[in-house]
């Protein structure tokens, strides 16, 4: 028997209720925006959330007293006829006021909603390994299909593009709601204040990183630059399962002195104030997170070409994202900043300025709050 929280429709004076539909609720991107949506909101929405994979981890993120259940639905891996029933029955029984699903993990979802049963809105963050090259054929057609008549959110106008171009879905359809980040909780004012054993290195340069360790965030193409550059110290932070194939790596590359793994952390504002410079290594991205709470804690950024990164950062700082495909440009990118203390204090402030402009969370809180409440869907 399928457990619900109290479903919709109520009447006057009951938070409208959103199912929230993840393919996992493991700390990434995606889970960490709701988490402040969730948190920022309050009791003007209640939540249903589902991990389809069981994972929970980010739910550290919620605050206490949200109004907030986890239904449980039965999920068959690989049997997509029985997971439509299954899920169709579960939108009856939840009647939750908005359907929002997340990536394309959660795609039999918007399928079993093809016809009705409830409004919906689909959240596209991004793609996996298998798809940062090329659109996928069989996933492109079912795009098409299942997110015609649903309300698109993209937080990049990457994704803009290839949801215009590739999938087709009408323009109508699609909202361009840009990341933002607590503003004041990275202010660049506590740089300097965290000293060199709370950062696990010693007196130097430091570049830091903020990613799950996993194998489309490329971390060991991270390790590999770090080891040409001299008299620097790198801090991962972060967890997953290429953690131990990374320790490895930075041992064979010699790094084992300079590279400190310091594991996940709920509020990484703490050590982002103690890095000097912030790399991104990914092979695929939109519009990370990561790269804003950098800006705005007023730190230079090294990264990949990927997404919308270079637009997102100041444009004094655009001459350090570089190519994915050149081995040696993020090494070179690195060397640069991690040479010039003034270079990196101009970038910093540039950047920090271009956060306070553009990336206030204010905007997307209140972005997707008419979203939920069904004034723009």
């Amino acid at each position: 028997m399928l457990s619900t929280p109290a479903g919709g429709g109520h009447g006057p004076g009951v938070a409208p209720l959103v199912l929230s539909v993840f393919s996992t609720f493991s700390v990434g991107g995606p889970q960490v925006r709701f988490a402040t949506l969730a948190n920022r909101l309050g009791p003007a929405f209640r939540h249903a959330i589902i991990a389809m994979d069981g994972d929970r981890a980010c739910a550290e993120r919620l605050q206490p007293g949200l109004a907030i259940e986890w239904p449980p639905v039965p999920i068959r891996k690989g049997e997509i006829l029985a997971n439509l029933r299954a899920f169709r029955a579960a939108l009856r029984a939840i009647r939750p006021d908005v359907l929002v699903t997340y990536n394309w993990g959660t795609i039999e979802w918007a399928l079993a909603n093809l016809l009705p049963v409830v409004r919906h809105v689909h959240i596209e963050d991004g793609f996996g390994p298998e798809e940062q090259a090329r659109q996928i054929p069989r996933r492109v057609w079912t795009r098409r299909l299942a997110l015609r008549r649903c309300t698109v959110v993209v937080p990049s106008q990457t994704l803009r593009r290839i949801a215009t171009r590739a999938w087709r879905l009408p323009e109508s359809r699609l909202r361009y709601i840009p990341n933002g980040i607590d503003l004041a909780r990275f202010a660049p004012g506590a740089r300097g204040e965290v000293s060199p054993a709370a950062r696990g290195v010693e007196q130097g340069v430091t570049i830091g990183t903020v990613a799950a360790l996993r194998a489309e965030k490329n971390l060991g193409r991270l390790l590999r630059a770090v080891a040409e550059v001299p008299a620097v110290r790198l801090v991962v932070v972060g967890d997953g399962p290429e953690r131990p194939g990374l320790e490895t790596l930075a041992a064979e590359l010699g790094l084992a002195g300079r590279v400190r793994f310091a594991g996940h952390m709920a509020d990484p504002a703490p050590l982002l104030a103690g890095f000097d410079i912030f790399a991104l290594s990914s092979d695929t991205e939109q519009m990370p997170i990561s790269v804003l709470e950098a800006m705005a804690a007023g730190l230079p950024v090294a990264a990949t070409d990927v997404g919308d990164v270079r637009a997102m950062v100041a444009p004094e700082n655009a001459d350090f994202v570089v190519p994915k495909e050149n081995a040696a440009a993020l090494s070179g990118a690195l060397a640069r900043l991690a040479g010039d203390a003034a270079l990196r204090r101009a970038l910093g402030a540039a950047n920090r300025a271009k956060a306070e402009r553009d990336y206030d969370e204010r905007a997307m809180v209140a972005a997707y709050g008419a979203l939920f409440g069904g004034e723009a869907g």
